[in-house]
């Protein structure tokens, strides 16, 4: 009989078994859990993280893995500083940013430099001084603005609803044009809801989600504003299994990518269904407010069959198993994140 073959997680260990990955924003939600995947991986493991508290990196995140992971304190503003990250790095997973659609409105300077100049200076270092690296940037959803049909695919428009969305969107074309005229090989995922442990549950700055998990371990009701939009979302291991083969395939160079989750439901559904997990908890149905509402986009879930037909990434983690093992892991952790 011919040999097995090879589970796709065995092929990614190899890709970057013993190799070196730069993780921006590597002490926050995203970062922290690729950072782990990869050192179970036996790669090499940078991080650079600012730790500015409204951003969402937190120390407890990498708890264990201290003598496996080279954590530098560090804003990807400082453009004097980054050579020194990228210079003799394989891989970058680009996950620096400001994440709040509010912050954006009330402080658009900031997201600009974060977002948008902070990332054509990462590119830069990179083509000075680290060339051959393989880069994949965590861009979002938010770019589409207002879904003309559903699932958007990647063809749709992209009408970003405030200066955050056109602030990532600049980010997503510097790292395209960066592989297009400079050949620093890049791929992009636009990421829907990602949910799981080691996001921010002290405030909406991340997900509303998060707060609703606080909510629940606060036994306050939670508020789902309006409550018939419709969302995705994508357990936080499903995204790092998508970060990873994007790093590891060269067929996914110079692409676009959406990810997804199991089939969408309302906020109203969600909301029954985390109170359901927790064993207990309410939650009230309140009026969206006005200064939400002017950037809100909607109904909105993503058709993810490209990134299935190149690289052979799906959700594989229902949302009910999801929002179980997220409940789980703040009952054991809730003072390291409030």
């Amino acid at each position: 009989m011919p040999p097995a073959k090879p589970s796709h997680s065995a092929a990614v260990d190899r890709a970057f078994r013993g190799r070196h990955a730069l993780i921006t924003g590597g002490l926050g939600f995203i970062g922290s859990n690729l950072a782990r995947r990869l050192v179970r991986a036996g790669a090499k493991v940078t991080v650079v993280d600012s730790l500015i508290p409204e951003y969402g990196g937190n120390l407890r995140n990498l708890a264990g893995l201290e003598r496996h992971v080279q954590v530098n304190v560090s804003d990807v503003r400082d453009r004097h500083s980054l050579p020194v990250f990228v210079r003799g790095k394989d891989y970058l997973f680009n996950l620096a940013g400001q994440t709040s659609h509010m912050d954006s409105m009330v402080d658009p300077e900031t997201d600009l430099e974060i977002n948008a100049r902070a990332q054509l200076s990462i590119l830069e270092a990179c083509r000075r001084h680290a060339p051959g690296i393989r880069v994949v940037f965590a861009s979002t959803r938010q770019l589409y603005g207002r879904p003309d049909f559903l699932p958007v695919t990647e063809e749709h428009p992209l009408r970003p609803v405030d200066v955050n969305g056109i602030n990532k969107l600049a980010g997503e074309q510097y790292h395209l044009l960066y592989h297009h005229v400079h050949g620093i090989r890049s791929t992009v995922l636009r990421l829907t809801n990602t949910i799981g442990p080691r996001m921010r549950i002290k405030d909406a700055r991340q997900t509303f989600l998060g707060v609703w998990i606080r909510a629940l371990l606060e036994d306050r009701p939670l508020e789902v504003w309006g409550g018939e939009q419709l969302r995705d979302f994508t357990y936080v291991d499903d995204c790092v299994d998508a970060l990873l083969r994007a790093g590891a395939a060269e067929s996914a160079a110079g692409e676009v990518f959406n990810l997804g989750g199991p089939p969408p439901v309302s906020l109203r559904e969600l909301a029954a269904m985390l109170v359901e997990v927790n064993g207990g908890g309410r939650f009230e149905i309140r009026a969206f407010p006005a200064e939400r509402r002017k950037i809100d986009i909607g109904g909105f879930h993503a058709d993810w069959g490209k990134i299935e037909r190149v690289l052979g990434w799906r959700p594989r983690t229902s949302l009910r198993v999801a929002l179980r093992r997220t409940l789980a892991y703040y009952r054991r952790e809730r003072a390291h994140y409030l």
